[in-house]
């Protein structure tokens, strides 16, 4: 794990958008895993522009969403497919069909997740996973007390998480959806490379405890640790609760990894 800090979102939006298309330019078959939220906006918003203003090509690029609320058909504009679509797949040439979203209607959930699992594993996994972290920790909805062998599943949120994502939903907690379908732990893991952003002030404990903390299934992020190339990005505010911040400067001076990023 590796520990980049830009002052604030915009930096980092930017550097993020530009280490993905540095990925598809590079190898553009490319499996992204993709994630959403007020995070992502910022990131696909400026995808779309590299695509509009430098041809950024992704035609040839496979999807796989984190997750999906049970409940909500894909045309349901709450749906995180409708986010999709709305923040990038409408802007940018990937093809409908090599998009993936967990199906939030399936009947059978069990049967949805080993599909889920089985499209990934044809697709020859993801190569650059995005991850947001949630205020209770969670990657994708893994929430607290989920496996770190887990896969893709039905889950229950927690009422926190609900809150948090509560502005889709005409700011009632109780409008959104009890359980999604998500990516589980394991499946995350199994990524070759790892982006997780953070920015804000209100992800700056939980990035802390996230990147410092012990691993815990408390706070599924804490899986990241044992990742062997996941790279950290966050703004000013976010970084504030580092403990050992000092020492992530340092790295950043001389690390050649992170000497050769965009910006």
């Amino acid at each position: 794990m590796k520990i980049v800090v830009r002052p604030d979102a915009a930096a980092i939006a930017e550097l993020v958008a530009r280490l993905i298309a540095d990925q598809l330019r590079a190898r553009p078959r490319t499996t992204l895993g993709l994630a959403t939220g007020r995070t992502m906006e910022r990131i696909y918003i400026r995808l779309a522009a590299l695509h509009r203003l430098e041809r950024l090509d992704f035609s040839q690029v496979a999807s796989f969403n984190l997750d999906e609320y049970i409940g909500l058909p894909a045309s349901d504009p709450r749906s995180y497919r409708k986010y999709m679509d709305r923040f990038l797949f409408d802007h940018v040439d990937i093809l409908p069909e090599r998009t993936h979203v967990p199906d939030g209607m399936a009947p059978d959930h069990a049967a949805e997740g080993l599909r889920y699992e089985s499209a990934i594993h044809d697709a020859g996994g993801i190569d650059l996973q995005l991850l947001g972290i949630g205020e209770t920790g969670h990657i994708g909805f893994n929430e607290p007390l989920s496996a770190f062998a887990s896969r893709t599943r039905a889950v229950t949120l927690a009422p926190h998480t609900r809150t948090q994502n509560a502005a889709m939903f005409g700011n009632d907690d109780n409008a959104v959806p009890p359980r999604a379908m998500t990516m589980g732990i394991a499946t995350i893991l199994d990524a070759r490379q790892i982006l997780l952003v953070a920015t804000g002030i209100r992800k700056a404990r939980m990035l802390a405890l996230t990147v410092e903390g012990p691993m815990t299934a408390m706070i599924s992020g804490t899986a990241l640790q044992s990742h062997p190339n996941c790279l950290v990005l966050a703004d000013e505010p976010a970084a504030s609760q580092l403990t050992e911040r000092a020492y992530y400067d340092h790295v950043a001076r001389y690390d050649p990894e992170i000497l050769a990023l965009p910006g």
